[in-house]
């Protein structure tokens, strides 16, 4: 496998520039997991909106559905100038137990008239058993074909015992190991759980290690990615020092200096670097990458890095 120089990212919490196109409004990020949260409490997510354009738009109304979601302080019209940064907050408040889901509805001048976001989150009472794993991504990063790697995944049982009685990956190339079903964990302790990767194709490969339990959040999952690399071929490495109060990153790659750029992983990073696999021989890229803090508020585009792969 050939693998390219790590590309340094450097990241500061400022507002990008925007494109040089007609305005659209973009979301970032447009899907909100509020994860649990105790009946009785609220949490905020902001979500940072911006005009990637070069003309001014309004954001007109907005609308929202799902049992416990609301909008925070956010008066209208809101008026995006080019390359514009704002700060949308929405709260959940459950008001019983168990999923819910649904979506924030902004509309507005730009191109995309409706930019539509989703929202999901859990109720829980203080009392209740619930089941942590993490990490909350394992990323096995590049493994080349034929070959594979395993990391460990932590269940953890919080509030009283939990029963497992299910577990199984949405993604056959990763395989659970050293999991006989069913068990119990007990109040306060954790149990280790092997995770296989076996890449089938050269490309990324995501899935997710979902376990079905007896807790109020079950079913819990965690997100699981890895690159199928084949002997000799080339990836891009990117790495950057950890940002302060970073709790993840997004990568993003694009085909010319300035971008326009698009999100490579599917879900946040929690580790501070990235390959990407998926680069084609004699092309040049360029990358940024974000930090997101734990109130959800990203950063702006990194420094760029430049590479070029080898033919």
């Amino acid at each position: 496998m050939r693998t390219l120089p790590r590309a340094l990212l450097v990241f500061v919490f400022l507002a990008a520039p925007g494109g040089l196109f007609a305005q659209q409004l973009q979301c970032q990020p447009c899907r909100i997991g509020f994860g649990l949260t105790r009946i009785g409490t609220s949490k905020t997510y902001q979500i940072r909106l911006s005009n990637a354009g070069s003309k001014p738009l309004t954001i007109k109304s907005k609308s929202l559905t799902g049992s416990g979601f609301s909008f925070g302080n956010f008066p209208l019209p809101v008026v995006l100038g080019p390359g514009a940064v704002v700060k949308l907050p929405l709260v959940f408040s459950p008001a019983a137990t168990g999923r819910v889901t649904g979506t924030a509805t902004l509309r507005s001048n730009a191109l995309n008239p409706t930019l539509t976001m989703a929202l999901a989150g859990r109720g829980f009472n203080s009392t209740d058993v619930r089941l942590a794993i993490s990490p909350a991504t394992l990323d096995f990063g590049s493994v080349t074909l034929g070959s594979s790697a395993t990391l460990q995944a932590a269940l953890s049982a919080i509030g009283g015992n939990v029963t497992v009685s299910s577990a199984q990956t949405d993604n056959p190339e990763f395989s659970i190991h050293g999991l006989a079903l069913p068990v119990t964990i007990p109040s306060g302790q954790s149990m280790p759980v092997s995770i296989r990767f076996t890449p089938s194709a050269s490309g990324q490969a995501t899935g997710n290690f979902i376990v079905v339990s007896n807790a109020v959040n079950s079913p819990t999952s965690e997100a699981l990615k890895g690159g199928g690399v084949a002997a000799g071929s080339h990836e891009a490495d990117l790495s950057w020092d950890a940002s302060s109060g970073a709790v993840g990153y997004n990568v993003y790659r694009g085909n010319s200096h300035g971008g326009p750029y698009s999100l490579m992983n599917s879900v946040l990073d929690a580790s501070t670097n990235y390959a990407d696999t998926s680069v084609t021989g004699g092309a040049t890229y360029f990358y940024v990458a974000t930090a997101v803090n734990s109130n959800g508020d990203e950063s702006g585009y990194s420094n760029e890095a430049k590479v070029t792969v080898p033919k």
